[in-house]
């Protein structure tokens, strides 16, 4: 299937961008076999020094959601935690293959036990990334997945959709994102400029003002490592997004687009802040799962990302509810519950964890985007030039 190469070579040699010798780890489910082995052959032919397989399955995890308890889900696991140092000291970079292969197969189960995880080897491999370890995060099509979104399994049907997104229909798919990546940066140059101390979405069911650090940095497109090498975290990715002040968040929203948290899909979703945290939500379906993983710790009540998108998203220009956050959080506006960026507060790199709670950035073990923009949303901010028109009716405008 020649879309699979063309896939492999985009996340291989635009997304990670891999180096002659480096290592690539690769976390993919079983039932990603077939591209995880494109990517691996594309990994090898771009120079690959090695390639790692992590693998997971669908079925064995709700194995261990019955059976274990949420002591065993969530327990440390130092030979797991000395893994992670042990890949980025050795300069490796990793993919994550996302794309439900049964997105209802932990349905029914303890909403408490589904959120559990090992949360210190979450943190761990953000520690690794935020410190140079480059990644991309892609979605694998598959019959599941295909099934959730058009209500039977057709994989070509996806495929289309996820190629459009991803611009795999361009002649040359690399040179295209690194053109968009430009643009996207440009607008965050552009706000950045701006000095905004304040953001607010408005919308039906929307009415959300979130303070700006002093330092923040607007962020599209892509990043750049240490050592100066491109690549693009996200593909696709059509955002330009910073950290808020954590303590800052007042009103409402309403989710626009399916959450899918552990599995689980949310829909309906509607979410009170007040004082900078989440202080009540509603859903039509699941909404125990999300105040379960609400209570994973102290910062997943509290907002570390805030994003703007608008309609000249290709995602949003699909017209495909992909139920796949990583597609559609690049559909529209959206904002993030948990883990801030520490890359997007000048010279936040290089500050101690403390050091940047301490200016405003959050820490947890989760990072939940949710969809809150689309037809009808506006965004304007504040600074030192007084109110600034960002987007109107989903349109940039800035």
């Amino acid at each position: 299937m020649v879309v699979i190469e063309r896939f492999a070579e985009l996340v291989v040699r635009g997304g990670i961008n891999v180096q002659p010798g480096q290592g690539v780890v690769l976390y993919t489910d079983t039932a990603h076999l077939e591209i995880a082995r494109a990517l691996t052959e594309a990994a090898y032919a771009a120079g690959a020094g090695w390639v790692e397989p992590i693998w997971s399955d669908g079925p064995m995890r709700r194995s261990a959601v019955r059976h274990a308890t949420i002591e065993n889900l969530s327990a440390v696991r130092p030979w797991a935690l000395a893994r992670i140092e042990e890949w980025r000291d050795a300069g490796a970079a990793w993919i994550r293959l996302l794309g439900e292969a049964d997105p209802h197969l932990l349905d029914g189960l303890d909403p408490a036990k589904v959120a559990a995880s090992p949360a210190e080897e979450t943190q761990a491999m953000r520690r690794a990334v935020f410190n140079g370890m480059r990644w991309t995060v892609v979605g694998a099509p598959n019959p599941g997945w295909a099934r959730e979104v058009f209500g039977e399994p057709d994989v070509e049907r996806l495929w289309e959709a996820v190629g459009t997104a991803m611009r795999l229909d361009l002649d040359d798919p690399v040179a295209a994102w690194r053109e968009r990546a430009e643009m996207l940066a440009e607008r965050g140059r552009q706000l950045d400029a701006l000095e905004l101390t304040e953001l607010r979405y408005a919308g039906e069911g929307t009415d959300l003002t979130v303070g700006l650090l002093p330092d923040s940095r607007w962020k599209g497109g892509g990043l750049i490592d240490a050592d100066g090498i491109p690549y693009l975290p996200n593909i696709p990715t059509e955002e330009v997004f910073t950290s808020p002040d954590r303590r800052r968040a007042e009103g409402v929203i309403r989710v626009t687009r399916p959450v899918v948290i552990a599995g689980q899909v949310i829909t309906g979703l509607r979410v009170t802040f007040a004082g900078g945290q989440i202080t009540e939500v509603t859903a039509d379906d699941n909404a125990d799962v999300v105040r379960a993983h609400l209570d994973t710790d102290e910062g997943a009540r509290r907002l570390g990302e805030v994003a703007l998108v608008d309609r000249d998203s290709r995602i949003a220009r699909t017209g495909v509810v992909f139920h796949n956050m990583l597609f559609d959080e690049n559909a529209a506006c959206h904002v993030a519950w948990g883990q801030s960026f520490p890359f997007a507060i000048a010279g936040g790199g290089a500050m101690t964890e403390q050091q940047r709670a301490g200016l405003g950035l959050n820490m947890s073990s989760v990072h939940t985007d949710v969809v809150i923009g689309g037809e009808g949303i506006s965004v304007t901010g504040r600074g030192p030039r007084g109110t600034v028109e960002i987007i109107r009716d989903d349109e940039w405008v800035l």
